[in-house]
């Protein structure tokens, strides 16, 4: 064997062929990030949206569930619906069908609102039912999210949805080109605990 085999590099068909295999393979990895920089404010969207129905969640979760509405003077005694000031099923039945927030004809005389600085603010999972609101994410221009929520007795375990102990807690958080759906159970475990 000679030396000159030895040092051979490579031939000008070889240099071609491996220009061409990682020209093609570079065009594909580019293709894949082109559209994924396209792409990458959709998982923004998604994220806020869920932030946004996560916390109303919460923030529903946290009322209390009592037989009485809060304001009820027989609210941190009451036994069942009937123990309250109005009638089982008026308005400040916490029980009482449809669900909903305590309209002017309730005892204390005040719509209850969910708002900032509201003199009556919700204070009862139950006043949340049909809520529906629009939002955005701090520091961001127009609201661009539409949030509603559903409360509705519900069968859980061994409690049944006629007794109204338990509620489904349903958020819903419409944001362009996406619905993000949340739920939780809340249960009437502490039935006279008062804010």
């Amino acid at each position: 064997m000679s030396i000159s085999r030895l040092q051979r590099g490579l031939t000008l068909i070889e240099l071609i062929v491996f220009i061409v295999i990682v020209s093609v393979a570079l065009a594909g990895v580019l293709t894949v990030l082109n559209i994924t920089a396209q792409h990458s404010a959709d998982p923004m969207i998604r994220k806020q949206a869920l932030a946004i129905a996560e916390s109303i969640l919460e923030e529903v979760m946290l009322q209390p569930f009592t037989w009485c509405d809060p304001d009820d003077p027989n609210a941190a005694t009451a036994t069942s619906p009937a123990s309250c000031t109005g009638v089982a099923g008026g308005p400040n039945d916490e029980s009482k069908t449809p669900l909903g927030p305590e309209t002017t004809a309730a005892a204390n005389g005040i719509a209850e609102y969910r708002a900032v600085g509201s003199t009556a603010p919700f204070d009862n999972v139950s006043d949340y039912n049909g809520l529906s609101t629009t939002t955005n994410i701090a520091g961001g221009g127009a609201a661009l999210y539409t949030a509603t929520v559903t409360v509705a007795a519900a069968d859980l375990n061994t409690i049944i949805a006629a007794s109204g102990n338990a509620l489904r807690v349903t958020v819903s958080v419409v944001a362009p080109g996406e619905t993000i759906v949340v739920e939780g159970y809340r249960t009437r475990h502490s039935p006279n605990m008062l804010p």
